[in-house]
């Protein structure tokens, strides 16, 4: 037995790694970035803060992580999104999942991608970078996706591809924020309904 067997051996974990960042994903989600203090995460997931740092790094790296799993979990309907067969049914897609996710009575109201760095000051400046690119990503493949509408006829010749992808995701975010204000997914069915009635005809 190497050494560093007998090393991991001898500093077992004691917790569910996946639920305790699970959990750090929900404080995320519902205090942001800067809101979410040391004490906050790690009485959530049950750890010391030395656990925390062994097993997820400071908090920035435990903020990426619970990044990843909410775009694993909560937030994957944008990625199954694009296998849609047609880019109005892409765009349904994307506002009808924003509706459900925001609006989950098992999770905190909103968008993580969103709330996770609204008021972000000073130290919550590697958060809200992350999440601007985290956005943009996202923009940046409807738009690809769209193109690709464009190129097999599925959308007019003079659909603007770039400017779909944004008022689609403005609509998206806009959603996020409506429902951490209190909207009800009713009220915001309503909203991705009437955002569909202005997609252009094929």
């Amino acid at each position: 037995m190497t050494s560093q067997e007998k090393a991991h051996i001898g500093r077992p974990r004691g917790f569910d790694a996946d639920e305790a960042l699970r959990r750090a994903m929900l404080v995320f989600w519902q205090q942001g970035y800067e809101g979410a203090s040391l004490a906050d995460l790690t009485e959530a997931m049950g750890i010391t803060k030395t656990s925390m740092y062994a097993a997820f790094g400071n908090k920035e790296q435990l903020f990426r992580k619970a990044l990843a799993l909410y775009d694993e979990g909560p937030a994957s309907y944008g990625p199954r999104a694009w296998a849609e067969p047609t880019a109005a049914k892409v765009a349904a897609a994307i506002l009808n999942g924003a509706v459900r996710a925001t609006t989950d009575p098992d999770c905190p109201a909103g968008c993580l991608g969103v709330q996770g760095s609204l008021a972000a000051g000073e130290l919550g400046h590697p958060a809200r970078e992350l999440l601007v690119e985290w956005r943009n990503a996202a923009r940046r493949a409807l738009e690809e996706r769209f193109q690709r509408a464009v190129d097999e006829r599925d959308l007019p010749p003079d659909a603007d591809p770039a400017r779909l992808a944004r008022y689609i995701m403005t609509v998206a975010f806009g959603i996020a924020v409506e429902a951490a204000s209190g909207a009800s997914r009713e009220e915001l069915q309503e909203v991705a309904d009437a955002a569909m009635h202005n997609w252009p005809p094929v």
